[in-house]
């Protein structure tokens, strides 16, 4: 069931379009992802959900009820700032009995709540620290803590992680996937790393220059993606450009290319996008050269020149390296393991 559908929101700064049309539904219960890069208008969105900036135009309703002129304080929606914005005078119980205070509950009721939401993100033991005793990883379990305690029907999170180490953080995006299926409430996150996104997202879209590219799931999104910049921001790919044909690209400088069917119209431009790990040395539809082997333990990443390409192919291989720096090889790829995109 659709929790929140927006329609055409448009915002101007200006001269500036933060978000130009954007159209979303997001369901009860899922973990939804605004992934894309700084100043894409993924904030601006949240700000707007949040009721702290207002649309040009557009719609924004909550199981069917129009929030455009509902305000921030009255919305049943808590957003989850960047800086976590604790109160530093306060114990970690303080800050998270502080909306339910200022909603004026009885006082058995909110220390019960506190209780039971300080239990269930794994601070009972620290109810009594001042935020500054905490750590980065702690201190962010406060402030979703001071959010759930509240109950909203919609949790908004702007980058959660981003003032965690990538130990904590990985630790961190584990937790918050586990705690959004125990609560129950429908998350969105706005962040600009792909893996996080990509982790912990049920779906996720893709937005750029403040247009929405691609909506999906994470499978999709990495198998599927429909636009070269989609195919480009997530995750690294090989690309050639060309015109599309029923089976793959027919390109100027290398002919026929194999690829499957994917978002664009035979005849119309397009490009070919296949990710390095489909890529295999062992023959195929273009030669080259190897430039350079790296090897990561379970993973050789290797770059191969290829004439008439301005950048090398990346191939991905499983265990240690099979090639050499200045080693002659084929490359090939399955047609069904490539994707049409358009510009």
């Amino acid at each position: 069931m659709t929790l929140l559908s927006i329609s055409q929101v448009r915002r101007r700064f200006g001269d500036v379009v933060a978000l130009d049309g954007v159209s979303l539904d997001i369901e009860e219960g899922e973990f939804f992802a605004l992934l894309g890069p700084s100043g894409c208008g993924k904030t601006t969105l949240l700000r707007i959900l949040a009721g702290f900036e207002t649309a040009d135009e557009g719609t924004v309703l909550l199981s069917g009820n129009d929030l455009t002129r509902v305000p921030a304080h009255q919305r049943p929606i808590n957003l989850m700032f960047q800086s976590y914005a604790l109160f530093p005078h306060l114990s970690v119980a303080g800050n998270i009995a502080y909306g339910l205070q200022r909603e004026r509950l009885a006082k058995p009721e909110i220390r019960q709540r506190v209780a039971e939401v300080l239990e269930r993100v794994g601070l009972a033991h620290a109810a009594k620290r001042r935020p500054q005793q905490l750590s980065g990883g702690q201190r962010q379990r406060v402030a979703l803590a001071r959010a759930i305690v509240k109950r909203p029907r919609l949790l908004l999170l702007d980058e959660p992680h981003s003032a965690l180490d990538r130990k904590v953080r990985a630790e961190m995006q584990l937790w918050l996937k586990e705690l959004q299926h125990e609560v129950g409430i429908t998350f969105v996150v706005v962040t600009h790393d792909q893996e996080e996104a990509m982790s912990m997202a049920d779906r996720i879209a893709v937005l750029n220059h403040g247009a929405v590219e691609q909506v999906a799931d994470p499978v999709t999104l990495y198998g599927s993606p429909t636009t070269h910049f989609v195919a480009d921001f997530i995750g690294a790919n090989n690309f050639f450009e060309g015109k599309a044909t029923a089976s793959g690209l027919n390109t100027s400088d290398f002919g026929q290319l194999p690829a499957r069917a994917g978002a664009v119209a035979e005849g119309s431009k397009a490009f070919l996008a296949v990710r390095p790990e489909q890529v295999t040395l062992n023959g195929g539809a273009l030669s080259g050269r190897v430039l350079d082997v790296s090897f990561y333990g379970g993973l050789s990443r290797v770059a191969v020149s290829v004439d008439q390409r301005d950048t090398p192919v990346l191939v991905h291989q499983h265990g240690a390296p099979r090639v050499a720096p200045g080693d002659t090889v084929g490359l090939g790829w399955a047609a069904e393991d490539a994707v049409l995109v358009r510009p």
